[in-house]
């Protein structure tokens, strides 16, 4: 099998995330995920709770979702896509660019969230996001994840 012929990855688990990504509580957004084809694409859940911290604050009286955290989400999918590719288990969101939110995620939605990488070469890779509730775009823009090592066995687009 050649690298451009890996086999896609289904049903990971929360265990099996944390196998991939450094993050953990609270900071760990996936709670599933759903398909990854490394280093090209990939689909994930997450699951928003009344009792993430950030609603503590974020606002007391009409608890929305920050965008920062929706954007996080959608970074570690798009950085565990681009670990199982061959970049390092550590990647960095090093940047944000045309991000739209479109509706507000409040306590009790679940966000469908998508990344198919559009570009990149060795070390880095650009990837086109979504985050859905019930089919409706909530948020949606474009993310470059960095490999600090500079992979250079990363598999290019």
């Amino acid at each position: 099998m050649t690298i451009t012929e890996v086999a896609p990855i289904t049903g990971l688990t929360n265990d099996q995330i944390r196998d991939v990504l450094p993050h953990r509580w609270p900071m760990l957004l996936l709670d599933r995920v759903g398909r990854v084809e490394p280093g090209t694409k990939g689909t994930a859940t997450k699951n928003v709770t009344g009792t993430e911290l950030w609603f503590q604050g974020h606002f007391p009286t009409e608890a929305v979702l920050p965008g920062v955290v929706i954007i996080e989400a959608l970074a570690q999918l798009a950085g565990l896509v681009f670990a199982l590719s061959g970049a390092s288990r550590i990647s960095y969101l090093a940047g944000v660019r045309s991000m739209r939110f479109r509706r507000p995620v409040v306590p009790g939605d679940q966000l469908a969230l998508t990344a198919e990488r559009t570009g990149g070469g060795a070390g880095f890779a650009e990837f086109r996001v979504s985050a859905r509730v019930d089919g409706q775009v909530a948020a949606e823009g474009i993310l470059t994840i960095v490999d600090p090592a500079g992979n250079t066995a990363v598999r290019k687009v």
